[in-house]
């Protein structure tokens, strides 16, 4: 018998490690749940209960080809080796089969649970699934990890030209192996089940994963470049909660892409470049958690950042978290995310500029309360979204450059359609005065709608102030 062990790779399609453990014979399926380990890493709820809806519709798909799929359960990742380790005795499980993972904490639990079946002569094998190209193969000519997401996209041109990456085939059904599969739970302690409203915008399963792909890539891949940045249009793939959980891969993403632009990734269709490009990011911030182990470990990626004076504000961050900060673009932005488990990714940033430069709070407040509410939470995309916004990252805004959400929002929501939607206690503004109800005068008491908590004139210099005084690299490297 041979195991695969699954993670965030929820699918039967395109599934490198469920292909190659299918080769060697007949194959099981495992999935751990691990609440404690996912309450340290502040998995959301509504990702939770994601990935145990994607489990069932997958348990069913492996059982149509008699694979069993068995749950385990385990507290944290310390406990996986015993835990696989007294599943390979029972099933006499000769080879576990996993797909990289590339966080710290996933790095050393993969090498312990190596080592414990290894020491019992089960042998334990990983292969690269959620990325292109094996972190440590994109490398600059000193043999560094790229820091420059530009520089680092050129050499991943250069890679997809000669050789793209294949889509693996999917396993034939095996014969009956004798194992039953287990249920899947539909709720996990700890972790509250989401509202009905929220499930509903996120179907479970390979199949809607694949629709959406699908539709995208027939309908609006094109316009992406030019709609993407609007939260009130349909603009984006909407496939970030699937790419997270597995349910469909970066290579199926990509195949899709390339098919509408005739093989093409520089040239022909400019909204798919754009997606394309996108899917790189993904790709240069996993590569980033791996060749600089301190985004994992809650550190800056430029350490001259660390001691930036971040304001201790708790009532502004609450403020800030419940959407009550009176800048109507920000509230909106904060209670798509609150309602749906999702926020557009250029209101992403916006918001992520106004706590980290407006309100100078420690953009790791942030990281946080996102990973916490986000169905898409994925640590590498999170953290370089949060310190490209804060000015402590890779690539990241100079620090001088700070989004007005004012200016933001005239631009990506004129009409304020997305702000009524979110925030229908100012439907009755029109189109100039929804952007900044305060300034329209005699507005404040807008059903109860807060004034702004923050002056943006004032704010912006005061994080402008706070960056100046901060070492720089040069001088940082002099004192150690």
């Amino acid at each position: 018998m041979h195991l695969i062990w699954l993670r965030t790779d929820l699918r039967l399609h395109d599934n490198t490690a469920l292909a190659a453990a299918c080769q060697r014979g007949p194959v099981a399926a495992v999935y751990l749940i691990t609440p404690e380990q996912w309450q340290a890493h502040d998995d959301a709820p509504c990702k939770v209960d994601f990935w145990l809806r994607n489990l069932q519709h997958l348990s069913q798909a492996l059982g149509n080809l008699n694979i069993p799929l068995l749950i385990r359960h385990a507290a944290t990742w310390d406990q996986a080796p015993t835990v696989l380790s007294q599943l390979c005795r029972e099933l006499s499980v000769e080879s576990v089969h996993v797909n990289e993972e590339y966080g710290i904490h996933e790095s050393r639990r993969d090498s312990a649970v190596a080592q414990a079946l290894e020491a019992d002569g089960v042998t334990f094998h990983s292969y690269l699934d959620q990325l292109f190209f094996q972190p440590g193969s994109v490398l600059t000519k000193t043999g560094t990890y790229f820091q420059v997401f530009s520089q680092f996209r050129k050499v991943c041109y250069s890679r997809l030209h000669s050789a793209l990456p294949r889509v693996v085939p999917t396993p034939k059904a095996q014969a009956e192996p004798g194992v039953k599969s287990d249920p899947v739970p539909t709720a996990v302690e700890g972790f509250q089940t989401p509202s009905e409203t929220l499930r509903a915008l996120w179907p479970a399963g390979e199949d809607e994963a694949r629709r959406r792909l699908d539709a995208f890539a027939d309908q609006q891949i094109s316009y992406y470049k030019d709609e993407r940045d609007f939260p009130a249009k349909p603009g984006t793939s909407q496939l970030s909660a699937y790419l997270a959980a597995g349910v469909v891969s970066p290579r199926q993403c990509l195949h899709a892409a390339l098919q509408t632009n005739q093989g093409e990734f520089e040239s022909g269709d400019i909204g798919a470049i754009t997606w394309i490009n996108e899917l790189l990011w993904r790709e240069f911030y996993k590569h980033i958690l791996v060749g600089y182990p301190r985004v994992s470990r809650h550190r800056a990626f430029r350490p001259e950042t660390e001691a930036l004076a971040w304001r201790k504000a708790p009532e502004d961050l609450a403020a800030w978290q419940q959407a009550r900060t009176g800048l109507p673009i920000i509230d909106a932005a904060m209670r798509q995310l609150l309602e749906t488990g999702w926020m557009h990714n250029r209101l992403r940033m916006v918001v992520a500029m106004f706590l980290t430069k407006n309100l100078l709070i420690d953009w790791r407040e942030g990281e946080r309360f996102f990973m916490r509410h986000l169905i898409d939470g994925d640590l590498a995309a999170n953290n370089g979204g949060w310190q490209w916004s804060s000015s402590t990252g890779t690539d990241s805004a100079p620090y001088f450059r700070i989004f007005s959400p004012l200016s933001q929002s005239e631009k990506f929501d004129g009409d304020g359609v997305f702000i009524k939607r979110w925030l229908p206690e100012l439907a009755a503004l029109n189109k100039k005065q929804v952007h900044n109800p305060e300034a329209a005068g005699g507005l404040f008491g807008v059903a109860d709608y807060p004034r702004a908590i923050v002056d943006l004139k004032q704010s912006r210099e005061r994080a402008l102030a706070a960056f100046r005084r901060l070492p720089s690299r040069q001088e940082m490297a002099e004192h150690e």
